[in-house]
């Protein structure tokens, strides 16, 4: 059963599961989840060893992969030391649900951010340096900017609203929403 796994992340989702280790961990998450992708269950030690990357630095990068279920976690007692043995797996038919929930937080946070767009006015100073405001504090500020003084002029937002519904659409679809 582990080889099927293996070796169907290989075919089907392999370069967006380097793409998910690679936001959680960088280059070092790439290289652990690597190892892990060879082997049906391993210590931390054994990653550690094997990577050449710091056991305190495996152990932070497992328990992200673990917080987002990408890993399974086994432990038993050591007979002679009695402390516990981590004993890690990959799981890649997990990813799926991991890149779903990852894309209905950013739709949401898209939503968010069209509903703002779509009920404010914005004012700008036409500096590069300065930030837009909404109708509401340009009023308070007299219609000048707050870091360089100039007048505040009406910005449209036309098109970043266009750009936000564009994205949410394709969330959606993606989603089936």
């Amino acid at each position: 059963m582990a080889f099927r796994e293996i070796s169907m992340l290989s075919t089907i989702d392999d370069a967006t599961l380097m793409k998910v280790a690679s936001a959680l961990g960088e280059e070092e998450a790439v290289k652990l989840i690597e190892y892990l992708k060879g082997v049906d269950e391993t210590t931390d030690d054994d990653i550690a060893n094997k990577t050449a990357i710091r056991l305190n630095s495996v152990r932070k990068i497992l328990y992200k992969l673990y917080d987002h279920s990408l890993v399974s976690l086994r432990r038993t007692r050591d007979p002679k030391t009695g402390w516990f043995i981590f004993h890690w797996k990959l799981q890649p038919s997990q990813l799926e649900g991991f890149i779903l929930s990852q894309k209905r937080r950013v739709l949401e946070k898209l939503n968010v951010r069209l509903e703002y767009e779509r009920n404010h006015d914005f004012y700008f100073c036409n500096s590069t340096e300065c930030k837009r405001v909404p109708f509401e504090e340009a009023v308070e500020l007299v219609f000048h900017c707050n870091v360089c003084g100039k007048p505040l002029v009406h910005s449209g937002n036309e098109h970043m609203v266009s750009k936000l519904t564009e994205k949410v659409e394709v969330l959606r679809k993606e989603l089936c929403e």
